[in-house]
């Protein structure tokens, strides 16, 4: 099956691209379901028709769903929701603040992400369209798989069997409410599903993700970021999507000046993403709602192109050997050395980019080896690992470094 999300900034047609290509998938034969994490959900407008929580039929191969939070808050957060509410009220907070403590922000887009493993296990389509919410949220949305799985692979047993020794006599000394198995179980439940979650959104066989930018300077900035960042945790980025250039036939006096500023824009696109493709859209004289004219705009920004296609192939992060070591490989591109910090602590390497981290659990083969030094590769940041190294905490300083990656 094949997976492809949309994002980018809000408000440069981002659902309109993403309605457009499961249009066109379907038109092309495949069984396709597109469905909107974003919490202010457009896809109804875009198709004209009611979408509710449960797919609805567009066309003959054609479904769209609009995923509800409260229903999947209900489904996936219930039963540690309800412990976290015992807590509160022994601590003195009344139920109906308790309830809205106890939902973080954010979470009903997260456990809209169970909803992609949903639907790729049903066999019930072949191409699935993700219209995710604006980058920030889906950034954070998309780095959660990762973090979660570090607190269960390190903290969630310890507190686990702690508290199932000191359950017994904190019954007899308190009332205090004390998480039982069942808590523990809907932690273990949501982690595995995040993790099947990451695992399908991770394979470059099937996901990939496409940013969506409009020819100016603010939105081509925070799409660099964005390509860097889903990089660090290793989606796959397949092409950029422009939108909203305006034709060449356009030569009235007052949009002369705009011509020539997205032209530059254009330009910046083209030099930043690249070898990416870069696909275009024109700003159309109408707003593009409807299948048929979501099916023109299918055809501008495809062309002859096959819109399941994986339309390009990157690996984000490998190993490979050199020498007597070897390096890890990270695309990172528009990065600084004064961005990033890299610490090793045990089998884990931690890199920070910006206000991003991630913890990356290493693999077997450098475990035991010591990390000698990183330099920056073009866009990769690259890693050596040598010799067998003591288990002690190491800083990792990052140099500048224009040698070209070694195949």
């Amino acid at each position: 099956m094949r997976v492809v999300l949309f994002t980018g900034k809000g408000g440069v047609g981002k659902t309109t691209v993403a309605a457009a290509t499961a249009v066109r998938a379907a038109m092309g034969g495949y069984r396709t379901l597109v469905m909107s994490t974003d919490p202010a959900h457009s896809l109804a407008d875009s198709f004209e028709v009611e979408i509710g929580s449960s797919p609805v039929e567009i066309t003959d191969r054609l479904r769209a769903v609009q995923i509800d939070a409260q229903e999947r808050l209900e489904d996936n957060w219930r039963e540690i929701q309800d412990y976290f509410i015992q807590l509160m009220n022994w601590a003195g907070t009344e139920t109906i603040q308790a309830e809205e403590l106890t939902v973080i922000p954010g979470l009903d887009e997260i456990f809209a992400l169970i909803d992609v493993k949903t639907h790729v296990e049903s066999g019930d389509y072949d191409m699935l369209v993700v219209d995710c919410a604006p980058t920030a949220e889906t950034l954070r949305l998309l780095s959660l798989p990762e973090i979660m799985n570090w607190y269960i692979e390190r903290i969630f047993p310890v507190e686990r069997r702690i508290v199932k020794t000191v359950r017994p006599m904190l019954s007899r000394m308190t009332s205090l409410p004390i998480a039982g198995d069942q808590v523990f179980a809907a932690v273990e439940r949501l982690h595995r599903n995040l993790d099947a979650v990451k695992q399908i959104l991770t394979d470059e066989q099937t996901s990939s993700v496409r940013l969506v930018v409009n020819p100016e300077k603010m939105v081509i900035a925070e799409a660099r970021r964005t390509y860097t960042y889903l990089g660090l945790f290793g989606y796959r980025v397949d092409a950029v999507v422009v939108n909203r250039i305006i034709p060449d036939e356009v030569n009235d006096p007052y949009f002369g000046k705009w011509k020539d500023i997205q032209a530059e824009h254009l330009a910046t696109v083209q030099e930043s993403f690249e070898p990416v493709p870069i696909l275009r859209a024109r700003l159309f004289d109408r707003e593009m709602v409807g299948v048929s004219l979501l099916t023109e705009m299918g055809a501008e920004v495809y062309g002859d192109r096959d819109v399941t296609a994986v339309l390009y192939h990157d690996d984000p992060i490998r190993v490979r050997k050199r020498g007597e070591g070897y390096i890890l490989s990270m695309r990172l591109p528009f990065v600084s050395r004064e961005d990033m910090d890299i610490h090793r602590r045990g089998e884990e390497l931690y890199v920070r980019v910006g206000s991003y981290k991630r913890n990356l659990f290493l693999p077997q083969m450098l475990k035991r080896l010591a990390v000698r030094e990183a330099n920056f590769a073009g866009d990769h940041l690259e890693i050596l690992f040598g010799r067998q190294r003591a288990d002690s905490d190491e800083s990792v300083g990052v140099v500048d470094d224009v040698r070209p990656s070694t195949p």
